[in-house]
This record gives C-alpha cells, sequence and structure tokens, in this order.
C-alpha cells in the first residue's frame, strides 16, 4: 500500500509509546537535524535505537524498560520496549510507526516459543515496511534498506511466523511481561508468548 490515509494512532502519543516526552522529543529533533527528508530521518532514528540502546539480555542489563522515554533514559530495553522508544521516535519526527510481532523458537527449533518485537514505519514511496532494531549481534544483522526488508531473524515456519499486521499500540501480554519482572534475567526466564494475538481497532495489515 503506498500513499494511503494513515490513522492518527499511528501518529500519536500513548502511555507506553510516549512521543511527547520532553527527553524523546529532544533526541527525536537531534536526531532529524540536518537529515535529507523522511528517508534519513527515519534511518538515523533506526540506527540509534539498534545501536546505542543495548538489549537487556545481550548487555545484562537492569532496570527492565517499558516506555519509550524510560527505555530512552535507561540506555537499554528488551526487542519490546526498544520498539517503544523507536515508534516514539519516528512519531515525533511526523513519521507513522507502529508495532510488529513474531513467534520465535526459544531454542533450535520447537517449544518453547516467545514473541519478539520489532516495528513498522510508514514511508511514502514504499508503504508499510518493518525494521528491526534489537540490536545486531554474531548472527544478527538487520538494516534499513528500503523497500527490501532486512529484519534480525527470518522465520522458519512451520514452528515460528510473522503475525499480521502492525499495532498502534503494544499488546498486553507485552506489556504485562515487563511489568511483572523485575530483572532481565527474570523477563528471560518468562519470557511473554502467545499463539494468537488480537486485531484490536487500533491495527492495519501491513500489505
Amino acid at each position: 500500500m503506498k500513499n494511503i490515509p494513515v490513522p492518527a494512532a499511528f501518529l500519536q502519543a500513548c502511555d507506553i509509546i510516549d512521543a511527547d516526552h520532553p527527553a524523546v522529543l529532544a533526541k527525536a529533533q537531534q536526531l532529524a537535524l540536518g537529515a535529507d527528508g523522511v528517508m534519513e530521518t527515519a534511518q538515523r532514528c533506526f540506527e540509534f535505537v539498534r545501536d546505542h540502546i543495548q538489549h537487556s539480555s545481550d548487555f545484562k542489563r537492569n532496570p527492565v524498560t517499558l516506555r519509550a522515554s524510560d527505555v530512552l533514559a535507561h540506555g537499554t530495553g528488551y526487542c519490546y520496549a526498544k520498539s517503544h522508544l523507536l515508534a516514539a521516535l519516528l512519531r515525533a519526527n511526523g513519521i507513522p510507526a507502529g508495532l510488529c510481532y513474531q513467534r520465535l523458537t526459544v531454542g533450535d527449533h520447537g517449544e518453547p516459543y516467545c514473541l519478539h518485537g520489532l516495528n513498522a514505519l510508514y514511508l511514502p514511496d514504499a508503504g508499510w515496511y518493518r525494521v528491526d532494531a534489537r540490536g545486531n549481534k554474531p548472527g544478527v544483522n538487520a538494516q534499513f534498506c528500503p523497500p527490501q526488508e532486512q529484519l534480525a531473524f527470518v522465520i522458519r515456519p512451520p514452528q515460528e511466523l510473522d503475525f499480521p499486521g502492525v499495532y498502534a499500540r503494544p499488546v498486553a501480554v507485552i506489556c504485562d511481561a515487563l511489568r511483572t519482572h523485575a530483572t532481565y534475567d527474570a523477563v528471560l526466564a518468562n519470557l511473554p508468548d502467545a499463539a494468537v494475538l488480537p486485531q484490536s481497532a487500533d491495527w492495519l495489515p501491513l500489505r
């Protein structure tokens, strides 16, 4: 889909994607300074979150963060929390953005499974485009290269799947996990999972 109306929810701040927080607004403005249009601003926001916000379990970092402004303040977050910050920075720069989810195996194959959080942003010439700012490491090489997607993980069916669509707000099972567990290792031992996610009023198909 290209050049279609985007619902206001994908540009607005909310309690978790607090794009109107002063620190988030300041960082968004800093990242956009001197950028040559939407594409460069979006790439700068993506690369900042990917490269400068440390993934909680990769770096064994506390505290557990949820709200975008807290992710920015503490410089750390799980993939879900990092996606909240990226959505906030993009929205603060007037770029429609939402949240996407995958269901991945925790080990090499089969159970247990966990959800993985990433983003979609709306680009005028490409439509909805997914990016994954969880943070690169050996075996993970996510990039911003529209219109091609280069995400952190390649889905391995039938066990793993991409949930269809983009959400304006994070799903409850993610928020509950990050609110319930106080340390990165407690989250790691209780990663959120769901075989089905609701298609709420704040949900759109990606294609």
